[in-house]
């Protein structure tokens, strides 16, 4: 049998609330799939698992649990363990699990993935480390610093055509986009939190982002009612960047200079980045390769190949499907 065939054999088997680590060792103790010189099945079956869940395959669910787990158990089965349970008027503790040592990642590490999927669609991107905000401290600053910000210049063919769209409007040869990131969203009030405050802090660019690693399946009305009322686009990365989804796209609004101007008074790494926009949008034609080279390595780092995503995601214990 497949592997997904196994972990759908091993969830009915099982008949109750279970995790990725019960899974994978009742497929190992019966049999049901040879995993090889596999380095890391564990990390294949919750990945795997989590495909059920965001691919909306009806055939499996799941709960969340204390810590932020997830428990799965096949929905043919949900009446045998106990709508108490799945109601969540029964305390979670009292489910019986095998305790997995989590080792879990940082918001932060979530980044590079951002920016190789930018990377891979033509957008620079940055970012913006709010402690070195000079008002950093400060609670009422807390909502003005976007995660990440990205460029994106016009990629007119001659330099004829450049030079000519210049001389009529330098906003129109680039578009400024901010990114609020986040792990993941399992609820309506996660969701309205971390999407409000992707609208504060990009209030100043052409388009905003609200980027997180995984979305709860029943937020997908909610999100694009959001969508349609403020232009917040939503992304949902993924651990193979080149795969990550824009659920819902931003919408275009005009830049902000004032705010602009703000943020590159009170962030240091923000106005560099403005001033290496300024720079390649300025650059005479034969400093523009240099100044793009320039602008590329002050940018944040991006992934080369397949082989060092898989990398990263193992070292920094990034659920990866791959």
């Amino acid at each position: 049998m497949t592997i997904k065939e196994a972990i759908l054999k091993s969830l009915d088997d099982i008949n109750g609330l279970t995790n990725y680590m019960e899974v994978h060792d009742h497929i190992v103790k019966n049999g049901y799939y040879d995993f090889g010189s596999a380095k890391t099945p564990p990390a294949t079956i919750s990945a795997l698992l989590g495909d059920f869940i965001r691919n909306g395959d009806s055939r499996v669910k799941r709960i969340k649990q204390e810590g932020g787990s997830y428990a799965y158990y096949l929905t043919k089965n949900e009446q045998d363990i106990g709508i108490e349970i799945l109601s969540g008027s029964t305390e979670t503790t009292s489910v019986k699990l095998p305790k997995v040592k989590a080792k879990t990642y940082n918001e932060r590490d979530l980044h590079k993935l951002l920016s190789s999927y930018l990377k891979n669609t033509k957008i620079y991107s940055k970012t913006i480390f709010h402690e070195q905000s000079k008002y950093g401290k400060d609670n009422n600053q807390i909502w003005t610093h976007p995660d990440m910000v990205g460029v994106k210049f016009l990629n007119l063919q001659t330099k004829v055509s450049q030079n000519f769209l210049k001389s009529i409007n330098r906003v129109d040869t680039f578009k400024l986009s901010s990114y609020e990131i986040k792990k993941e969203i399992n609820s309506d009030s996660e969701l309205k939190k971390a999407y409000f405050q992707a609208v504060s802090n990009s209030s100043w660019a052409n388009y905003g982002y609200l980027v997180a690693f995984e979305f709860s399946d029943s937020l997908s009305d909610e999100m694009e009612r959001l969508n349609q009322s403020f232009g917040i686009g939503i992304i949902e990365l993924n651990a193979n960047p080149y795969q990550s989804k824009i659920l819902f796209p931003a919408t275009y609004r005009d830049l902000d200079f004032k705010t602009i101007d703000k943020l590159c008074k009170i962030n240091k790494e923000f106005e560099q980045f403005i001033e290496q926009t300024d720079r390649l949008m300025t650059a005479q034609e034969r400093y523009y390769k240099s100044t793009e080279k320039e602008l590329d390595g002050f940018c944040d780092d991006y992934f080369e190949n397949d082989t060092e995503i898989e990398k990263y995601c193992k070292e920094y214990n990034i659920p990866n499907g791959e």
